[in-house]
C-alpha cells in the first residue's frame, strides 16, 4: 500500500498543500476556520496582470497575496514539453516574488489549457482560489491540482499513457489513469467524493465511451453533479485527457473589466 503524502503548511496558516512538482502543488485544502473560495473571472485576461487582479480582488477582501492557492490558465495552443518547461519557469518566478513558496517547495494548485474555440491570443488567468474566514463550519474545502494521462518521472513522450492514440479504447485508459491520479489526490487531501462540488474534463475528443464507467461511476456520490466539460486540449502537445476538481462552499464571479 503506498503511503499517503504528508500535507505542508502553506505560506500562511490558512491552507495546506500536498506536494507536488515545481509548476504546482497537486492541491490545497484549507485549515480548521477557513475556507477556500473559488472565483471566475467573466473575460480572460494576460496572466501577468491577472496577477494584479487577483491582489486587487484579495485587497478588497482585506486578505494577503498569501491567500492565494490555485490558479487556472489558457493559452493559445498546447505547448512542447520543452516550451512547457520554460514557461513554467517564469510562473514560477513571479510566484517567488509574490512570496508564495514555501522552503522552496511551489504550494499553488494550478490546471492550464489551451481550449478550442476562441482561445486567448497569450497566456491568460481565466479563474482562481483563494482563502477566507469560513463563515460556517462544515467539511473541508479543497482544490485538485489539473492532471493529464502522463505518469511520474521525466515530463516526455515515454511517460505518457497510450501516446499518440486516441482511439475509444485509449481514451478509456486515458481517463481511468486520470480518476486514479484524482482519487489519490482526494486521498491526500483527506477529502471523500462526498464532498467534491464541481468535476472538470479537458479533452477535444468524444467522451461518451468512457464517461459513465470510467468517470461518473468512480466519482460515487459526486456524479449527482455530473461533469463540466470544457473542449480543450491539455497544456503539454501529445495528451489528449485532463481532469480537476474542487469541493467548495461559495463561487464568485468577477465582472469583466469596465462593467459594473
Amino acid at each position: 500500500m503506498v503511503a499517503t503524502p504528508p500535507l505542508l503548511p502553506g505560506p500562511e496558516p490558512s491552507y495546506r498543500f500536498l506536494p507536488g512538482g515545481e509548476p504546482y502543488s497537486s492541491g490545497v485544502v484549507a485549515t480548521p476556520g477557513w475556507e477556500v473560495v473559488h472565483v471566475t473571472l467573466q473575460a480572460p485576461v494576460p496572466w501577468r496582470d491577472g496577477f494584479a487582479a487577483i491582489e486587487r480582488h484579495l485587497r478588497g477582501l482585506d486578505r494577503p497575496r498569501t491567500a492565494l492557492c490555485a490558479i487556472e490558465l489558457r493559452i493559445p495552443t498546447p505547448l512542447t514539453f520543452a516550451g512547457f518547461a520554460e514557461f513554467n519557469r517564469g510562473y514560477r518566478a513571479l510566484l517567488g516574488e509574490w512570496g508564495l513558496l514555501v522552503d522552496g517547495r511551489n504550494p499553488v494548485a494550478r490546471t492550464n489549457v489551451a481550449p478550442v474555440v476562441g482561445p486567448p491570443p497569450e497566456p491568460s488567468l481565466y479563474a482562481f482560489s483563494h482563502t477566507v474566514a469560513a463563515e460556517a463550519t462544515g467539511r473541508p474545502t479543497f482544490v485538485a491540482a489539473g492532471s493529464g494521462e502522463l505518469r511520474p518521472g521525466p515530463a516526455s513522450r515515454a511517460n505518457v499513457v497510450r501516446p499518440d492514440e486516441t482511439s475509444p479504447d485509449a481514451m478509456r485508459e486515458k481517463a481511468a489513469y486520470v480518476m486514479g491520479v484524482m482519487q489519490a489526490r482526494l486521498t491526500g487531501l483527506r477529502a471523500t467524493w462526498a464532498d467534491v462540488t464541481a468535476v472538470d474534463v479537458y479533452t477535444v475528443h468524444p467522451l461518451e465511451s468512457f464517461l459513465a464507467t470510467e468517470v461518473l461511476a468512480a466519482m460515487g456520490p459526486a456524479a449527482i453533479h455530473g461533469v463540466h466539460w470544457y473542449l480543450s486540449h491539455p497544456p503539454i502537445a501529445g495528451l489528449a485527457y485532463e481532469m480537476d476538481l474542487r469541493g467548495v462552499r461559495r463561487e464568485v464571479r468577477l465582472p469583466a473589466a469596465g462593467d459594473a
